[in-house]
């Protein structure tokens, strides 16, 4: 049996505060399930940081190119946020961000669910989780210029 493969590509100048993205969607021959949906965002994904059980940021540090995306996944049994504002901060070291970039907060990210932003702002971005700030929940990102 032969399947034919559909892909259609879009390209977006802006959506959500994202700029650029690719969106890609693939269908097989069936028509019976909806084709699923691929946002990639056009500068490409980088690292993948995992929200844990032990109130961690796995990896705590990562190094990104200007322009590329940081994805945060929540892999632990709580909610948590990924915010780098210093009107939220509770301890202002635990924010930092570079001349030029705007503050930033995803809100409560539910277990097992992703967020993920761009970083077009070269220099170094501290980051919080809002509940777990207190227990040192805390991370970084580096974007390197391009």
């Amino acid at each position: 049996m032969v399947r034919t493969l559909l892909v259609d590509l879009i390209v977006f100048g802006s959506l959500s505060g994202f700029s650029g993205f690719l969106l890609i969607r693939m269908a097989g021959a069936s028509r019976s399930v909806g084709p699923p949906l691929i946002a990639v965002p056009r500068g490409g994904f980088a690292v993948t940081v995992e929200m844990t059980n032990l109130l961690k940021f796995e990896p705590h540090e990562v190094t990104i190119q200007a322009g590329q995306t940081v994805v945060w996944k929540n892999k632990s049994f709580l909610a948590h946020t990924v915010t780098a504002d210093p009107d939220l901060a509770a301890n202002q070291d635990d924010v930092l961000l570079p001349e030029g970039a705007d503050a930033f907060n995803s809100l409560l990210i539910d277990p097992n669910e992703s967020w993920s932003r761009s970083f077009p702002v070269p220099g170094r971005y501290r980051y919080y989780c809002i509940p777990h700030e207190a227990t040192g929940m805390v991370g970084e990102v580096v974007v390197k210029p391009r």
